[in-house]
């Protein structure tokens, strides 16, 4: 089969390595892929947000199946424009994408199905939203409606906090369309959860959990990014949380969008905060995470691109989806600047960085010239290490790290310590 994956970041190159493997794959496309993607698979200049020009080459290139593995294109209906054309895919059509791409969509399906999340209000109005901030408790969660990269969320913690991310979404269009809606969510106390989960519209597999780590510096301070890294799985999401989480969260939700006509078939992101109330949901995404899925595919036993052909053809159940009990830690290395202003163009020296047992360095911002890697982007690299618990995980990640060199890195010290 040819293949292509659509998308350029870490988390297509974690993709791209385990679907690389598989014997039915002949050839395998990244559009437009990284450097190191470009190790496994060979990397087309054509835009994830390029419908068009993605469905030609498809066409021209004879794809058997693809991979659309980022928000943006899935909110497009790239899905939709491939399926027309008689091409099989892993990732959501248009309707169900909206799950993510719209996040009043999504706090009025759970509003509607009785799903727990966060009390909210919607604003289209620059003065309402601030006279409602300004009579509000602190924090106070800001949130543009539309794909904002990761960034369209502030924690609010005093009112000139909630009144720059109201003007900056409402006023500034900051995130353009995507922040002339925004919501006001009461804040929700308690350790978050990142559960991704497999389904193909009847029957729902969730993978390991996981703790991301948004904010920009260590201690969970500074401005919220698109992930600094992760840990998996996440110690506060027990058997039992799991349980309750299947039935009051999972389950529904899948019934839910099938109820609406939006049946859901790839991967479904549940961003989710463990209150005193029990488990609510803070976020969908339509898309494995990034870096989640750095953490967590690592840890899958089962083989992916047989998964990804399950639910695309609606046999899930048939499917055994193993993980291993080992532990994952995933450090993101930025470049300084990040999530703001940043320089790229830097030569990276990797060092003997993947020298060290089950580590992993997946590129997310790098660009190759020859047997050179340069930096390209805000997240440049996720380092991620499996060990045989978090401990061992977490030295690795960062033993590996600290062989890795370029002008301007940054990255957290304490991811899963924090």
């Amino acid at each position: 089969m040819n293949v292509m994956i659509i998308g350029g970041g870490g988390r297509e190159h974690v993709i791209a390595e385990c679907v690389s493997h598989n014997p039915r794959i002949t050839k395998l496309y990244a559009l437009p892929g990284n450097g190191g993607i470009s190790k496994v698979a060979e990397c087309v200049k054509i835009s994830a947000e390029d419908i068009e020009g993605i469905v030609e080459f498809a066409k021209t290139h004879a794809i058997d199946f693809a991979i659309v593995a980022p928000d943006d294109p899935l909110a497009l209906g790239a899905v939709d424009s491939l399926e027309a054309i008689g091409i099989k895919c892993f990732g959501p059509n248009q309707k169900a994408a909206i799950i993510e791409s719209s996040k009043i969509f999504a706090k009025e399906l759970m509003t509607k199905y009785n799903i727990p999340t966060a009390k909210y209000k919607i604003f289209t109005s620059v003065d309402e939203a601030l006279s409602y901030a300004a009579l509000s408790d602190c924090p106070i969660v800001i949130k543009a409606d539309g794909l904002a990269k990761g960034k369209g969320v502030t924690v609010a913690e005093n009112f000139k906090q909630a009144r720059d991310a109201i003007m900056s979404c409402m006023k500034d269009k900051t995130f353009g369309k995507s922040g002339e809606r925004i919501l006001i969510e009461e804040c929700l106390r308690g350790p978050e959860v990142t559960v991704l989960a497999f389904t193909d519209g009847k029957t729902i597999v969730p993978m390991i959990s996981s703790m991301d780590h948004k904010r920009a510096y260590d201690s969970n301070k500074g401005p919220n990014t698109g992930g600094m890294g992760v840990v998996a799985p996440n110690f506060y999401y027990t058997p039992e949380i799991a349980d309750e989480c299947m039935k009051r969260i999972f389950i529904p939700t899948i019934e839910a969008m099938n109820h609406e006509g939006r049946t859901f078939k790839g991967c479904l992101y549940f961003g989710l905060m463990l209150t005193k109330e029990g488990p609510k949901v803070i976020e969908y995404n339509c898309r494995f995470g990034d870096p989640e899925a750095e953490a967590v595919l690592p840890l899958l036993e089962s083989d992916l691109f047989d998964i990804m052909l399950a639910v695309c053809d609606e046999r899930l159940d048939e499917v055994d989806v193993k993980f291993s009990n080992k532990s994952s830690c995933c450090v993101v290395i930025a470049s300084n600047g990040y999530p703001s202003t940043y320089l790229t163009g830097y030569e990276i020296d990797f060092g003997d960085s993947e020298s060290i047992s089950g580590v992993h360095v997946f590129h997310s911002g790098t660009r190759r010239e020859g047997e050179k890697y340069f930096t390209s982007g805000g997240r440049v690299l996720a380092v991620n290490a499996v060990g045989d618990d978090s401990v061992s995980a977490r030295e690795k990640a960062y033993d590996a790290v600290s062989r890795i060199k370029f002008d301007g890195m940054r990255y957290r010290t304490d991811i899963g310590a924090c």
